[in-house]
């Protein structure tokens, strides 16, 4: 039985319509969709690849990164 794993991803609404979603534990993963749907779901391919990679090079596969989103003003 496969290993699961579960990673918080930041979704992130494009102007011209679409998302992007990032993986802040998987810097490598960065995809993204016409409808939310299909962003979250290039995501979980993404993230097979990767630990995928991972695993065949010895490369350690991370815990979850929990990002927290503040927001910033700044006058310019």
């Amino acid at each position: 039985m496969a290993e699961s794993y579960v990673f918080s991803v930041v979704l992130e609404p494009q102007e011209e319509g679409g998302f992007t979603v990032l993986v802040p534990a998987l810097p490598e993963v960065v995809t993204e969709g016409d409808s939310e749907e299909e962003a979250l779901t290039n995501a979980e391919e993404a993230i097979r690849a990767i630990l995928a990679y991972r695993r065949d090079h010895g490369i350690a596969i991370p815990a979850d990164a929990r990002p927290e989103i503040r927001r910033i003003t700044v006058a310019a």
